[in-house]
This record gives structure tokens, C-alpha cells and sequence, in this order.
């Protein structure tokens, strides 16, 4: 497919899906399903195998996070109910004040960025910034937008993340200076794309209506004994504990009962429902609330999740729609092609491949891989700034084939053009300022 051929179904697809949503506010589900199929019959495909193209993405995306959006979702709602939430919110807001929300939710992000998930993490601390903005009477988008920044950063620029550690291993960085260097610009990163971010745009965005996500957590009773903090900010970070835990116990010499071990602990799926289990028995129970009281509440929270779950499942049903159709070959053989430096080519490659895929993993790997094989001819290039470099670029646009873009859309009960401004602009923006702080390291190293 030639390079005109794939820009014109590439921005005629991403087109579609705002206008029909945005304008005549058909059902994002239907629009998307639609939309890829179209683009898979325009590339030439036949409608059997542009279904197949649909069903496979959506399955690998529902797969991936499906069940974690559910067990996150159970897990929040005990957290709240049990008034565990309460407790760590009204904490956070004692020691940093209320005012100072955004640059604590930043820090918590970054905390638990470091060694979690962006998705993992952000299910499960979503309850926790929902209750903390109700607390401290702020606009949600002062507690979520820190967060996710935060959450965002740490995937792009910090080990141990998959990708990165990927790039690092294809690149043949150092470990440890990539994460001095990564250090380095995520801290004045998420500053910038966190707190100061939400500030500008909290008073530019409008005003949000509660969604039923958001609904789900705040519509709580007092319970009868308020849970003490230490008991409470152990179950939260439990989740958090056991896949930490899992991973080092996996990467450590040992016998095979202490490696699967590990592995069990480390499978996010295993630590949710372990770390449930944990939250009935010390906060659910101690509180009075009944096997009964529990099951029916963990039943009727994920009410609000099955259309959440399966728009992330159609996004990634159009992320891989344009994949098969050849868009994204097109577009990152164009980026190839161009002449420019090392550091630019890494971002615009991997950027390229986040438009044309939505994923900021597959990103990372298939820029690194097509960068690679020139590091022995471009001199006086530092392999961690193009694993810097890279990572920027698996975050860019955070575009609509990208399943975060509908959750968050979702849970912030968002419009189109909110999310595109909180979401696709958060992750531009943060992809620019972590390039810029690698260029200006590129001239002092």
C-alpha cells in the first residue's frame, strides 16, 4: 500500500469514528465495529476475514484487560464500601491538604507506576481519586489527570516495564543509567503533565456529570466502624505488594515451587482475587457486613463495567483493522524513509506505530526493532536516549484504536472531544516534553 493510499483510509477511518460519533452520537460500540470493517473491505480484504481481523484484535484486548477491569472494579467497590478509601482520602488530605490534591494523586501515580501496569494501575486507584475529589470537594479530572500522567510516564520511560526493557535489551543499553536518566525526566515531566496540566485544563474543559462508574464508587453507606489507616492503606497497596513481590520472587535463583510461585503472584488476574479474599477478610468482616451483603455487592457493581469492557474490546477490534488492512506498515515505512536524526526518527517511528496500532507496547518493540540495526552506523549516538526517545513515542496522540482512550472515556462518563482534550492531549503532551528533555540531554552528554 502506498504511502497517499494508507494517510487517506488511516485519516478517513480516525474522521469517521469522530464524526458519527461526535455529530450524529451513534453508539461508539456500533461505530467502531463498522468503521474497521469498512477499512478492511477499502484495503481489499474479503468481509470474512474483516471480521476475523475485528474479532481477533478485540479478543487480544479482552484478554489482556477484560477480567482486570471486572476484579479491579470488585476490588474498588470493597475498598470503598468497607470505608477503607475513606480513611487513606481523608489521610492524603490531612498531611497534603486539599488544595494539594493533584500533586498527591501525581505522586501515588508515580509510586505505583514504577513497578505496575498503567491499566492495572489505574483500575485499581481510579475508587481511591474518585472518593479523594469527593472529599476534598475538587473536580474529579484534579485527582484522575495526575494520576494517569503519572501512570503514563512510568510506562514510557522507566524499567522495569516490559517495553522498556525491550528496547533497553534490543538497543544494548545500560539498565542502571536508564534509570537515572528515566528518573530524571519523569519527575519535572509529571509535574508538568500532571498537576500543572490539570489545572489549565479543569478550567477549560467544562463541567462533567458524574458517570456511572464514578456513581458506583461514590454511592456508599457509612460503615459502622471506620477501618484504621494502617489496616486500610495495606489492603489498597495489597494487589501492588503481591505482584511486586511475584515478579522478584520469579527472577530469583531458586527452585521451581519458589519461581511459580512467583509467577502466580506476579499474574495481576491471581493477585486481584488473592488480594479480594484478603479485603472480605479484614475490612468486609471487621465492619459487619455479611457473606450475603458481600456477594450482592460484588454482583451489582459490575453493572456499569459491561459496556466499558466491551468498547475496550472494540478499540482494539480497530487497532488491529488497521494493522491487517497495512496502514501501519505503510505509515512506519514511511518514517523509515526519512532523513533526520537518530532521536527524531526513534519517537516519529514509534509514534507512528502508536497511531497506526493504539498500543504503546507493540510501539516501543517494533520502532527498537527497526532502529536497531542502524545503531552501528550512526556515531556518537547514546543507546538509553534512543530507549528514551522511543518510549516518547509509544505514548503519542493517544489515539481512538488505543482501548485506554474508551475506558477513560467511560469512567469519567466523558464526551468525545473531553476525552480527546483529557486523554489523546495528556499523552501528546507528555511524549513531547519527555523527547525535549532527551534532546536536551543528547547535547550535555
Amino acid at each position: 500500500m502506498s504511502l497517499t493510499c494508507a494517510l487517506a483510509l488511516g485519516l478517513c477511518a480516525i474522521g469517521t469514528i469522530i464524526v458519527l460519533i461526535a455529530r450524529f452520537h451513534l453508539n461508539a460500540l456500533v461505530v467502531l465495529f463498522g468503521v474497521a470493517i469498512a477499512l478492511m473491505l477499502s484495503a481489499g480484504h474479503s468481509p470474512v476475514q474483516a471480521v476475523a481481523s475485528f474479532q481477533h484484535g478485540a479478543g487480544n484486548a479482552l484478554g489482556s484487560i477484560g477480567f482486570l477491569i471486572a476484579f479491579g472494579t470488585m476490588f474498588g467497590k470493597l475498598i470503598a464500601q468497607s470505608g477503607a478509601a475513606d480513611t487513606v482520602a481523608l489521610s492524603v488530605m490531612k498531611r497534603c491538604g486539599a488544595r494539594n490534591l493533584h500533586w498527591a494523586m501525581a505522586a501515588i501515580g508515580m509510586v505505583v507506576g514504577l513497578p505496575i501496569f498503567f491499566d492495572v494501575g489505574f483500575v485499581l486507584l481510579a475508587p481511591l481519586a474518585f472518593i479523594a475529589a469527593q472529599e476534598s470537594r475538587r473536580p474529579v479530572l484534579m485527582a484522575i489527570l495526575p494520576l494517569v500522567a503519572s501512570l503514563s510516564i512510568a510506562h514510557a520511560v522507566m524499567p522495569p516495564h516490559p517495553a522498556i526493557m525491550l528496547a533497553i535489551g534490543i538497543y544494548h543499553a545500560s539498565l542502571m543509567k536508564n534509570i537515572v536518566l528515566g528518573l530524571l525526566i519523569m519527575l519535572p515531566t509529571a509535574a508538568l503533565c500532571g498537576p500543572v496540566f490539570a489545572r489549565f485544563v479543569v478550567r477549560h474543559i467544562g463541567p462533567i456529570a458524574t458517570s456511572p462508574m464514578e456513581a458506583e464508587f461514590l454511592t456508599r453507606a457509612a460503615p459502622a466502624i471506620r477501618p484504621p489507616p494502617g489496616r486500610s492503606l495495606l489492603c489498597i497497596l495489597l494487589p501492588f505488594l503481591l505482584i511486586g513481590c511475584g515478579q522478584v520472587m520469579a527472577s530469583l535463583p531458586g527452585g521451581r515451587g519458589v519461581h511459580m510461585l512467583g509467577q502466580a503472584l506476579g499474574e495481576t488476574n491471581i493477585s486481584l482475587i488473592l488480594s479480594l479474599l484478603a479485603t472480605v477478610m479484614l475490612l468486609c468482616r471487621p465492619a459487619g457486613m455479611t457473606a450475603r451483603q458481600i456477594g450482592q455487592m460484588l454482583h451489582d457493581c459490575l453493572g456499569p463495567t459491561g459496556f466499558v469492557i466491551l468498547l475496550v474490546g472494540a478499540g482494539g477490534g480497530f487497532g488491529q483493522a488497521v494493522i491487517d488492512s497495512g496502514v501501519s506498515q505503510a505509515l512506519t515505512s514511511a518514517a523509515l524513509g526519512a532523513h533526520m536524526s537518530p532521536l527524531l526518527l526513534a519517537f516519529l517511528s514509534a509514534a507512528i506505530v502508536r497511531l497506526a496500532t493504539g498500543s504503546a507496547t507493540v510501539a516501543t518493540g517494533t520502532a527498537a526493532n527497526l532502529i536497531a540495526p542502524a545503531i552501528s552506523h550512526l556515531h556518537g549516538v547514546s543507546p538509553e536516549l534512543l530507549v528514551l526517545a522511543t518510549g516518547a513515542g509509544s505514548i503519542a496522540f493517544g489515539p481512538v484504536n488505543d482501548p485506554v482512550f474508551w475506558q477513560l472515556k467511560e469512567y469519567l462518563g466523558l464526551s468525545l472531544a473531553q476525552t480527546f482534550v483529557v486523554w489523546s492531549g495528556t499523552e501528546t503532551l507528555i511524549s513531547v516534553v519527555v523527547l525535549s528533555f532527551t534532546l536536551l540531554l543528547s547535547g550535555v552528554m
